[in-house]
């Protein structure tokens, strides 16, 4: 009589644990899905096969990589942009010191299907804004607005466009590879 009791008790011991093992699986196998769809759709290769939890975690730990260097890009700049702001402010207290930025700026923000290009410039360094809208319009996007404002000796550049079409989306890195050519 005991030992059917505790034949029932690890069977049922066992089924728990399967239910708990599968329960995770489920729960893994929802948290991987829910990871890779974080990441856009330009950013890993869209190919017809179906990819595997290993492709998905891969693509996932790239994407991360890409924006670490991306936040590292952007800091140097605000370093550069604090400095550039410390040596305006020197030069309105000492005439004799020259400043101005050594070389355009350019930034390419992706927000879901719409872009924003800002571009920083000199008024020495000049450069075709037509050019700039004909990248981004190459590239997928329509320009729905493009302005700009100076100050002092430094031109700004804001160019707002939408993706033209929304499921294939657009490369910003591959827009801003080539306005950075562009302009420097």
């Amino acid at each position: 009589m005991e030992s059917s009791n505790i034949n029932i008790v690890t069977a049922s011991e066992k089924i728990e644990r399967k239910t708990q093992e599968k329960i995770r699986r489920i729960q893994m196998k929802y948290l991987i899905s829910k990871l890779f769809s974080l990441i856009p759709p330009h950013h890993h290769q869209s190919t017809k096969e179906v990819l595997t939890k290993q492709d998905k975690i891969d693509a996932a730990i790239t994407y991360i990589k890409q924006l670490k260097e991306r936040i590292e890009v952007l800091e140097r700049r605000k370093e550069e942009v604090v400095a550039q702001e410390t040596c305006d402010d020197s030069k309105k207290s000492m005439p004799t010191t020259t400043c101005s930025i050594k070389s355009p700026m350019v930034e390419v923000k992706e927000l879901d299907s719409t872009l924003e290009v800002i571009l920083v410039s000199g008024l020495q360094k000049n450069f075709i804004l037509q050019e700039v809208i004909k990248i981004i319009e190459q590239e997928g996007a329509q320009v729905v607005s493009a302005n700009y404002s100076t100050i002092d000796d430094t031109i700004y550049y804001m160019i707002h466009a939408q993706v033209k079409i929304a499921r294939l989306g657009i490369d910003a890195s591959r827009v801003h590879l080539r306005l950075q050519k562009m302009v420097c």
